[in-house]
């Protein structure tokens, strides 16, 4: 759709950063890198919200005052004095700015009291460790005083997971603790310090002949939506998924072996091997903890031979929800391959997407619907198959069959490599329309395929109650059991209470509904009220005894992370009333 001559744009912000200010600590990834609302998402939020080009000409709260100079401390002299000495100097840092930079992540909780310059929970000294003897140090000390320790690495997280709610100390793993430690081609692993991120360890896999003087390029197949900004050590202690984790898994299944620096002077390293019947897995026992058993040194990760010349592109679009639902679960389990990148996305999340792509309101838009592909029923599937070229196709084929037998519509390769595009650059969008008091935002869970209706249903219905909400729900990690539902909503809201409300409603209708609370961002201090209720008292005590061996003095990730000390009254939903 061509723009109407003299269409009004909004004057999106695209000056420099103003030093130390707000805006530069909540701004996502590059400083000087934008993404505007494009010409389609404009009108669509003026007409979703009743909204005016008047609206767009003033803005609210922007963050461009710099972080006052001066944050109360509560550690006494003698302790700052006693770890700068550890790290000396100049990886020592006490200044306001270099707190609040480590005390928040990405939730738009979190963007919002940075906004309105609400600061709190924020560590007394900032530490930049450069190597596993000095971790060790920092944790003996911290343990010896009874000083409050938490982690940092990319600062992705949107589950408060960061945030110094007992102050103390952080300690930022991503400045030096970044390095390579062992390539294994002949095990096809690589071992790595957990705070480097993701860009830099794929450019050493995928050009592994030249770094390592390897035979083949590997990768290790893990790629977030946060992945050009969060770290291995992230992704590790949240459980988190990349958005090819139906063919490669979730992060869980490529960790091979773990090394921790834990409280009582005790180093937990794990050995690695394909499979073992040695008793519980103690991998999978601090995989997803959160940094509140140890801190994650570093991991040995599983890697994979890196094709991208075979991959295969498909989309195929479905006349509505239940053939759509149907085609993805034929997929997953009758035993056919399976596909990388598989994302389905609901009737309003496909209308907008179509939008956003260019489609909608276009001579091919009323194609669609003359064949029966109609506004408000039709379903976007789109996605990739890797491997060799002979599996890869045999995937794609597979694929198509089932959809088609669906009554779906193939749609070309071109609508996945377009999402491929931006993949990792819709964050950005947050900022631009944050300044106009909308607000997007996310929440995702994992449900089976018997009451993922019923989870659907449920917390969709919640979020429409809220007059002019969108709600925008897609899955984009399967399984032949289920899979997750990822609901991103959209709202005209200035509020940090009304924020705050909204998400926990939401939370309280995905408990209810049946479904796990996280597929893969992790628990944190947002989403701890719920976990008792989610997992049982019985799982829940288990988590705590744990901790008690672990961390006897409760230093680590104190406040609430994991619900591992929250009060009997902080609990939600602590009755079983699902329905």
């Amino acid at each position: 759709m061509a723009r109407k001559k003299d269409e009004f744009v909004p004057d999106w912000f695209e000056d420099a950063l103003p030093e130390r200010s707000y805006r530069s600590i909540f701004k996502w990834g590059n400083p000087t890198k934008h993404k505007h609302p494009n010409k389609r998402l404009y009108r669509l939020m003026k007409e979703k919200f009743r909204l005016d080009d008047s609206y767009f000409t003033t803005k609210g709260e922007m963050g461009l005052e710099e972080v006052p100079e001066y944050i109360p401390s509560t550690l006494e002299q003698h302790h700052i004095d006693a770890l700068t000495e550890v790290v000396g100097t100049y990886n020592a840092h006490t200044d306001s700015y270099n707190r609040l930079r480590v005390a928040y992540g990405k939730t738009m909780g979190d963007l919002l009291r940075l906004r309105k310059k609400i600061i709190e929970h924020v560590p007394d000294i900032v530490l930049w460790p450069e190597n596993r003897d000095q971790l060790r140090a920092i944790i003996n000390y911290c343990e010896s005083n009874s000083i409050a320790l938490y982690v940092y690495g990319g600062g992705s997280t949107v589950t408060r997971g960061v945030e110094a709610i007992r102050h103390g100390v952080t300690v930022d793993m991503r400045v030096y603790l970044n390095k390579v430690i062992a390539f294994n081609e002949q095990d096809m692993t690589i071992t790595v310090e957990a705070g480097m991120d993701g860009p830099t360890l794929e450019h050493l896999l995928q050009n592994a002949p030249d770094k390592f003087n390897a035979k083949r390029r590997y990768t290790l197949g893990h790629f977030p939506q946060s992945f050009e900004y969060s770290v291995v050590g992230g992704w590790i202690v949240t459980r988190g998924a990349g958005q090819n984790s139906t063919y490669y898994g979730k992060i869980e299944d490529m960790v091979f072996d773990q090394d921790y620096v834990c409280p009582r002077t005790m180093d937990l390293k794990t050995k690695g091997f394909p499979r073992k019947a040695t008793g519980p897995d103690i991998d999978q026992i601090m995989i997803g903890s959160e940094g509140s058993y140890g801190i994650l040194y570093s991991a040995t990760l599983k890697v994979h031979v890196f094709t991208p010349s075979t991959t295969r592109r498909f989309s195929y679009i479905f006349k509505d929800w239940e053939h759509a639902k149907q085609a993805v679960k034929d997929i997953m389990q009758n035993e056919c391959g399976l596909p990388s990148v598989f994302r389905l996305s609901d009737p309003e999340e496909t209308d907008i997407a179509l939008t956003l792509y260019g489609v909608g309101g276009t001579f091919l838009d009323t194609l669609l619907e003359m064949a029966g592909f109609k506004r408000g029923k039709r379903c976007l599937l789109l996605g990739t198959a890797e491997g060799k070229s002979s599996y890869a196709s045999l995937i794609a084929r597979n694929i198509r069959s089932i959809c088609l037998r669906n009554k779906a519509m193939w749609t070309s390769g071109y609508v996945a490599k377009a999402w491929e595009h931006g993949r990792f650059t819709d964050p950005y969008l947050r900022e631009d329309l944050q300044d106009h008091n909308i607000v997007i935002d996310t929440l995702e869970c994992a449900t089976t395929w018997s009451q993922l209706e019923h989870v659907y249903d449920r917390v969709r219905t919640y979020c429409h109650n809220r007059p002019e909400t969108i709600v925008m729900t897609h899955m984009s990690h399967f399984y032949p059991q289920g899979c997750n539902l990822y609901f991103i909503f959209i709202a005209k809201m200035e509020a940090l209470e009304e924020y705050k409300e909204f998400q926990k409603g939401i939370l309280d209708n995905i408990h209810l509904s049946g479904a796990a609370i996280s597929h893969h961002h992790g628990i944190g201090k947002s989403f701890a009220p719920w976990l008792q209720a989610n997992i049982g008292k019985e799982s829940l005590d288990i988590f705590k005894h744990l901790k008690t061996f672990f961390d006897p003095n409760n230093i680590l990730n104190p406040g609430g992370t994991l619900a591992l000390d929250l009060e009997e009254t902080e609990y939600r939903l602590t009755q079983d009333t699902r329905n």
